[in-house]
């Protein structure tokens, strides 16, 4: 009697984070009034539809030398930008998670999947629980998505969709969102954490069982994290967040976790009106409409997983009217720009109290490394004293607080890239030469040594551009 025992427990809408009694701030993630009270029950006998045969025959331990593997393929979606981070397409009986912002594309990106999955003449099942069939439809006709072996349902029960793909037998079933769908059995309403959990588990069991792959598309909270219990990630196979800035057009697809290849990997698009466009060459992409020498403008060297990609960094500064001045930045971190601000006021004697400061990353990309550091303090110290940056150059390095420059990582592809997009002249890290010569001589690339100049102290930097 004690195991069916009911119990009363406070559930997090914002994290997922579990208390036994209720509280005004929800201890994990510091949220106010966000603990609701749910009833937990035993587990729901529908978490175990289509698997009644797992149930009735539990599996055995078998010897590792004994099981057999079949040889399946991944499925190419040959969608270059999804097929890369995926590992190399997409792997049978896998749970992929989608997660992005409100409107940044996500089933339209998926809804291109399940084009590219129906053109090679596997069968879909696309369930979604916002729209409607016309709905779904109307999108699909912007896309030009139009196949036979293409399915819709617009349902929100987990156990109606579950017996459909019994009995469609679909290659891939996808779910649009997992925020709408419920379960039968389990009292909490739709979107709650219990549920999420309960409808992932019984979606992640059956693509085992059935060796389907499904695809999972989520909600995401204010701070950007999946919506629902931080488990859901632990559930399924590969996570992934399509993020970029809704006011652009570039979007980047970011892998979190990946059970079936590199989280290294990530896929870069452009939002068009027939859909997302894989872009080739990122660099000249962002780089399309930049104007040479000007004051505050700068271009530097990012990673984008094993990618490297030349961004525009424009920096712009005015003598403040107000008490405290502004400091805005788009695209690169707020607190690494004060920091930087800081160095450059106490190291350097270049004073910015006084003066509001604004920082944007062109074309809605976003840098998330410290590589970009010297030249964001270069591109503000030339807004500041109204000093050209020199043509073709690039600069690359980490700001200490004591204003050394630290080296960077993978300093190879950046500069190759850099070539590429013509770059002639380089302000490096003095940490990193002998890493830079070494790479300039094994590839060819040995005249390039006497237009690079290697500095110690931001100082030394600074000096080069007067």
């Amino acid at each position: 009697m004690c195991a069916n025992k009911v119990k009363t427990k406070y559930v997090c809408s914002n994290c997922g984070a579990e208390t036994l009694k209720w509280m005004g701030r929800c201890p994990q993630c510091g949220e106010w009034n966000t603990l609701e009270e749910q009833v937990e029950a035993p587990a729901p006998k529908s978490l175990s539809l289509g698997l009644k045969d797992d149930i009735l025959t539990p599996a055995k331990p078998q010897k590792l030398s004994s099981i057999r593997y079949n040889g399946d393929k991944r499925i190419l979606l040959h969608m270059k930008e999804v097929d890369r981070p995926l590992g190399g397409g997409i792997v049978p009986g896998s749970v992929i998670l989608w997660g992005g912002e409100p409107g940044i594309g996500k089933s339209t990106l998926i809804l291109q999947i399940c084009h590219a999955m129906a053109s090679q003449g596997n069968s879909v099942l696309y369930c979604s629980g916002e729209e409607s069939e016309i709905q779904v439809k109307l999108r699909a006709e912007r896309l030009h998505v139009n196949d036979e072996n293409c399915f819709i349902y617009a349902g929100s029960s987990i156990d109606s969709i579950i017996k459909e793909a019994e009995t469609i037998k679909p290659a891939m079933l996808v779910i649009d969102s997992i925020q709408t769908m419920y379960i039968s059995g389990v009292d909490s309403p739709m979107g709650s954490p219990a549920q999420i959990r309960d409808c992932t588990s019984a979606l992640v069991r059956f693509a085992k069982k059935m060796n389907i792959s499904v695809m999972i598309i989520g909600h995401v909270t204010k701070e950007g994290n999946l919506a629902g219990p931080r488990i859901l990630e632990h559930m399924v196979d590969v996570v992934f967040y399509l993020e970029g800035d809704r006011s652009y057009q570039f979007r980047v697809l970011r892998t979190v976790k990946n059970r079936f290849g590199s989280t290294a990997e990530s896929g870069l698009f452009v939002m068009e009106g027939s859909g997302l466009k894989g872009i080739e060459d990122p660099s000249k992409y962002l780089l399309r409409n930049r104007s040479e020498a000007a004051p505050g403008s700068m271009v530097v060297a990012c990673m984008e997983g094993l990618r490297p990609v030349l961004v525009e960094i424009q920096a712009l500064t005015v003598h403040s009217v107000l008490a405290i001045p502004r400091r805005i930045a788009a695209g690169y971190d707020y607190n690494r720009m004060i920091i930087l601000l800081a160095v450059l006021e106490k190291r350097v004697r270049i004073p910015f109290s006084s003066d509001d400061v604004y920082l944007n990353v062109a074309g809605g990309f976003r840098v998330k490394e410290t590589a970009a550091d010297l030249g964001i303090a270069l591109a503000l110290v030339s807004v500041k004293k109204d000093i050209p940056i020199p043509g073709g150059l690039m600069a690359l390095g980490e700001i200490g607080l004591t204003g050394e420059i630290m080296p960077v990582s993978k300093i190879g592809p950046r500069l190759k890239e850099a070539v590429k997009m013509k770059f002639t002249r380089f302000l490096l890290p003095e940490g990193n030469r002998d890493e830079v010569t070494d790479f300039c001589k094994s590839n060819g690339l040995s005249g390039l040594l006497d237009s690079m100049v290697f500095v110690k102290h931001l100082k030394d930097a600074i000096e080069y551009i007067r």
